[in-house]
């Protein structure tokens, strides 16, 4: 008897102090994506890293009356944001490099000489961020605008989508890249009139250079890891679908997961180029749905990107008529890879950004699908930039999920029409064909190629104008999202896309309380303002892991 009141009396215990972890967060606008329609709520109580319950302040202070209450100030409450295409070691080692975002050129060189003043001799500049199409003329840079700065050190600087880098001869020099080098299948040495390499190397020539390039320890890409975690909790992110990553990358995750070192959910696609790939699809999935770490999907490469001339399309470039494009692989290369994937139960998620690209992937999937059921895989088109509209309707069919960043329609605006002429931009962004048929549009930004911030996502997509307001009425508008649509697609159907929908995208009952607070009402305010939201608060399984200082 008496061992039975002993344990009664740890059971009350218990039982109190699980009440008083309870905790209810309440006075704000909330809003969530759930099921099939907009939730709207003012109050929210977790309990152990999980939603108990979201709704009324009256009901749910009385049904929890013994709750931590903790008073929100009438901000905003939105479920964690997801950003369902970035490259998390890039941005994490951008912090570290040269980054040319939104300048000219005569401001792209001015940041490269003063840059290289802090190198030691012998260290490489690396930079990204370069954009011709910003630039007078809109031509490729050349080696020799390098050469003039007069800097020892070797330069390599990726273009904005990282699909085109730009040495100096010293770089090329180190290379061996000469007039007599070939550019392999699939990439581009841009030349001159004399058949010199100008210093630009378009996707698959990229590697000629970049593997000469001293690369991170496991430890620096864990600290580089480290610096991007914390800048996404900062903006908002609670998860991140990491897209493309080779062994050493992977298991620097893994290093961290064990070191319960990863303050947020990432979805890492292990890259199709890893020479280890055989073995690392072998040894199966890694994690699970509700672990902070979960792969089980594949990063496939069909093209280049559009900004290069290196997208593969169907008819010529408009603005360069002897011109197609690129496919990094070849088409049954490509069949081998995805099936490769899919025979290990990896979903395959591939970079497709042309119209042809985009019409080989469909066939295969289409193939595939024929020989077994690839539904259940939820593959993924990243980007599906750019279709005809009869592709756009394949994709229910396949249960495909088109894996899309908004910013990238706002920043393209003015080169996609350069690129494709009008007529092809009836297929292009076309977010509201893919929803309008109920494919799922998982958003995400393409960091670093464009900024991480999720804020400017859910604008572009709203809005289709850029963050200066242009075009006054929206580029191409038709194709816009809803506000309920952009928030779905950065928070429900970006989990969806990593199949953690069971889990994380929403606050119902029994997911985890991954949750963001927001200084001012994104449903409210003029569309053209919510990109200047500001993220006051990121909270991940019910603990606080951000909070904006004053």
């Amino acid at each position: 008897m008496r061992l039975f009141h002993t344990l009664a009396g740890f059971s009350l215990a218990l039982a109190s102090w699980n009440l008083q972890a309870t905790t209810l967060i309440h006075n704000f606008d909330g809003y969530q994506a759930a099921a099939q329609q907009l939730d709207k709520f003012n109050t929210l109580v977790f309990d152990q890293g999980k939603v108990l319950a979201t709704g009324d302040y009256a009901a749910l202070s009385q049904k929890y009356p013994q709750a931590k209450k903790i008073d929100a100030g009438g901000k905003v409450l939105l479920p964690g944001l997801i950003d369902a295409h970035g490259h998390v070691l890039g941005v994490g080692r951008l912090q570290q490099q040269l980054d040319l975002r939104d300048q000219d050129l005569p401001q792209t060189l001015q940041s490269i000489k003063e840059f290289s003043q802090n190198l030691k001799a012998g260290e490489w500049l690396i930079g990204r961020g370069w954009n011709q199409v910003l630039w007078a003329g809109k031509e490729f840079p050349t080696r020799a605008q390098l050469d003039a700065l007069e800097i020892d050190q070797p330069i390599w600087l990726r273009r904005i989508d990282g699909h085109a880098g730009w040495a100096n001869s010293a770089a090329l020099k180190l290379a061996g890249i000469t007039r007599a080098t070939r550019a392999p299948a699939g990439g581009e040495i841009i030349r001159d009139d004399n058949g010199e390499p100008t210093g630009v190397l378009v996707d698959n020539a990229m590697a000629l250079l970049e593997k000469i390039i001293p690369q991170p320890s496991l430890q620096e890409e864990k600290a580089a890891l480290g610096t991007a975690f914390d800048l996404a909790l900062s903006l908002g992110l609670t998860g991140v679908h990491d897209a493309g990553v080779p062994e050493q990358t992977l298991e620097a995750y893994r290093q961290l997961a064990a070191e319960d070192a990863i303050p947020l959910r990432v979805y890492p696609m292990i890259s199709i180029d890893d020479k280890n790939l055989p073995k690392l699809l072998k040894a199966g999935h890694v994690g699970a749905p509700d672990e902070r770490l979960y792969v089980r999907s594949v990063k496939v490469y069909a093209d280049g990107a559009l900004g290069s001339r290196g997208a593969a399309l169907l008819q010529p470039y408009h603005d360069r008529p002897g011109e197609k494009g690129l496919l990094i692989s070849p088409q049954g290369e490509l069949l081998a890879q995805i099936k490769l994937a899919t025979e290990n139960d990896f979903q395959v998620n591939v970079h497709a950004i042309g119209d042809r690209a985009n019409h080989i992937v469909l066939d295969i999937l289409q193939s595939l699908n024929k020989e077994h059921d690839q539904k259940p895989f939820r593959h993924r088109i990243e980007h599906a930039q750019v279709l005809t509209l009869e592709d756009i309707e394949r994709f229910p069919s396949l249960n495909l999920v088109a894996s899309m960043q908004p910013v990238h329609a706002t920043s393209d605006k003015n080169m996609a029409g350069d690129r494709l002429g009008e007529q092809r931009l009836e297929g292009a962004y076309a977010w509201r064909k893919f929803l309008s048929q109920g494919t799922r549009i998982a958003s995400g930004s393409d960091f670093p190629v464009e900024p991480v911030n999720p804020l400017f996502g859910i604008h572009a997509a709203v809005t289709r104008r850029d963050r200066h307001g242009d075009p006054e009425k929206g580029w191409h508008v038709e194709e816009a999202m809803t506000m309920e649509e952009a928030l779905r697609s950065f928070t429900l159907d970006a989990a969806y896309a990593g199949h953690q929908e069971q889990v994380i995208g929403s606050l119902e009952p029994g997911k985890f309380a991954d949750f963001i607070l927001l200084d001012r009402n994104i449903f409210t305010i003029d569309p053209q303002e919510i990109w200047k939201a500001q993220v006051l608060e990121t909270w991940v399984e019910g603990e606080k892991v951000y909070a904006r200082s004053e």
